[in-house]
């Protein structure tokens, strides 16, 4: 990668080099296990003209996100996520109110997870939705869905045969896409010109702040805060007007933007009809805590790449120490970013014997690189670990209570990230 794909800059500063794994989605199939795996460079680097952070488009969406093991709707507290943010949506754009002409598209809509509240509230909706599988998914539990990336062509084609979206949603797919300019302005074509576009993506900063690098993956080809997300929207045609810090993944960022000429002064921000008056001072404080943490100067990211080498060391250590005891670990989940942090660690089945995961698409398969079976959930009662290493360590709060059965046998829960925590599943309280 030699220049920046937003800005077009040769300006790109190292942040952290995690070696060559495999896309992080490529779950094998026992047939597959003799076979070689392609992996990639996984090298985060950070333009220093417009301040986007990056990595090479070296796989393309085409070849991650075509056949896909993600399923939105095995997470239960993301599809409450979804149905809270619907319901807002509605009453912040007004979709109630209007009632049957209303009408709001998804991109990455994954299974349905959202618009199946959409569809529950009698609102005309579309899902626009790459992966063949899931998009079936979606069909089959009552969404509409077309089976599509989203670029200006087909944002022009939805418009035209749908009419224009009252509210176009992009939930954690900002980061997906390597085209990002292309992508905004498909954004731009299905919105209606006085319509509202909704994004969330992971925060950089918290990214940065919480050490939370196993997030960086082949396909989360850039990576936001709200200073370089407001110059990615306004290479399509749309102006940031509000934003919302939430704690989804870690950390992330709610972008409200509109169309550029309808979007207003900054100190207005967001129409006075349908919206919070201090808006863009929302918008300020967040830019601020970035300046304030160094992420428009080099400064910001000199040390991540230490403290990312400390979680691994920390992590190895343990693993290491619990064999070597006699103690038993496995794991819980297969995230995406669990493939990335099992790579970056070298952890083998020799410290983690399987992982397990709600997903039965990914039952019988095997871990990307690591090659760690994967099985369902029940395996854990039926073996009674000492220790489970809970790999999607975002949905912390909802894992503690599901998998507080493990305590029944006095075992305990292992989170990597931000820094490696021992935790008692009953109580919820660091013991090591």
């Amino acid at each position: 990668m030699t220049r920046c794909r937003l800005c077009g800059s040769t300006a790109l500063a190292s942040v952290v080099d995690l070696g060559a794994t495999p896309p992080c989605e490529s779950f094998l199939a026992a047939d597959q296990l003799d076979q070689p795996e392609p992996a990639y460079p996984l090298h985060l680097r950070v333009c220093t003209d417009c301040w986007l952070a990056q990595i090479p488009p070296l796989i393309t969406p085409e070849e991650t996100f075509k056949e896909y093991a993600y399923f939105s709707s095995y997470s239960t507290s993301w599809v409450e996520h979804a149905r809270t943010f619907v319901a807002d949506a509605a009453a912040r754009v007004g979709l109630d109110t209007d009632g049957p002409d209303a009408f709001v598209v998804e991109v990455a809509s994954n299974d349905g997870y959202l618009l199946k509240h959409v569809v529950d509230r009698g609102i005309r909706c579309l899902g626009i939705e790459p992966s063949v599988n899931v998009g079936a998914a979606a069909r089959d539990a009552g969404v509409p869905t077309l089976t599509e990336f989203l670029d200006p062509a087909t944002g022009a084609a939805v418009r035209e045969e749908h009419g224009p979206a009252d509210l176009v949603v992009a939930n954690n797919v900002y980061a997906h896409i390597p085209d990002v300019v292309g992508f905004t302005q498909g954004l731009r074509a299905l919105v209606a010109d006085d319509g509202w576009v909704s994004i969330e993506v992971q925060h950089l900063l918290t990214l940065i702040e919480e050490n939370q690098y196993d997030t960086i993956y082949h396909e989360h080809f850039q990576y936001y805060t709200v200073a370089s997300a407001i110059r990615a929207l306004a290479s399509g045609g749309l102006a940031l007007v509000d934003v919302e810090l939430l704690p989804t993944h870690g950390g992330s960022i709610r972008l409200w933007a509109r169309p550029a000429e309808v979007a207003g002064e900054p100190s207005i921000g967001v129409s006075p009809a349908r919206a919070e008056p201090r808006a863009w001072g929302r918008v300020a404080d967040v830019l601020a805590r970035e300046k304030a943490a160094g992420l428009q100067e080099l400064s910001g990211y000199t040390e991540f790449s230490s403290r990312v080498a400390k979680v691994r060391r920390d992590l190895l250590r343990f693993l290491i120490e619990a064999a070597e005891r006699g103690e038993t670990v496995v794991g819980y989940g297969a995230p995406g970013k669990g493939n990335t942090l099992l790579n970056h660690c070298g952890i083998r089945p020799d410290l983690l014997p399987y992982t397990v995961d709600r997903n039965p698409y990914k039952h019988g398969r095997f871990t990307p690189g690591t090659r760690i079976p994967i099985l369902p959930p029940e395996q854990i009662a039926a073996d009674k670990p000492d220790y489970v290493l809970v790999l999607p360590w975002n949905l912390r709060a909802e894992l503690v209570e599901q998998l507080s059965f493990v305590h029944d046998w006095g075992g305990r829960l292992v989170f990597p990230i931000p820094e490696l925590s021992v935790v008692e599943p009953s109580i919820a309280e660091v013991t090591s």
